[in-house]
């Protein structure tokens, strides 16, 4: 779940121009929407999500690396996008049937991120 809350965090930001081109932004929405459903199943089981960047910095299965072109901005959000599948999935394997219904919602979230043309 680590994963799904730091996205937002490292990827949220992103707004860049190319030459000549309009703005590149960050798929915020699409992270955010993860990160709401992994902060919605920590609160159904009595958890309090934590969003301090600072926190999440450090549980993070990814490195954040900033890019110094757009392209490296591309390769970096790949890497970490490769990464979050498969933190998913380890965490949907050790979920296994003991509880289903988070690893139902994880496998959501996987379904979509192995979905979108940057994975």
């Amino acid at each position: 779940m680590r994963a799904a809350l730091q996205a937002p965090l490292l990827y949220g930001h992103r707004n860049t121009r190319g030459v000549g081109r309009k703005g590149v932004s960050g798929a915020r929405p699409r992270r955010a929407n993860h990160a709401d459903i992994a902060a919605e199943r920590i609160t159904q089981l009595g958890g309090e999500p934590n969003f301090n960047p600072e926190g999440l910095a450090t549980r993070s299965h990814s490195e954040y690396v900033e890019g110094k072109s757009l392209l490296d901005m591309v390769r970096e959000d790949l890497v970490a996008e490769r990464i979050a599948v498969e933190s998913y999935g380890e965490i949907i394997r050790y979920l296994g049937n003991d509880d289903p219904t988070t690893r139902i919602a994880m496998e959501a979230i996987m379904s979509k991120k192995k979905n979108t043309p940057t994975t």
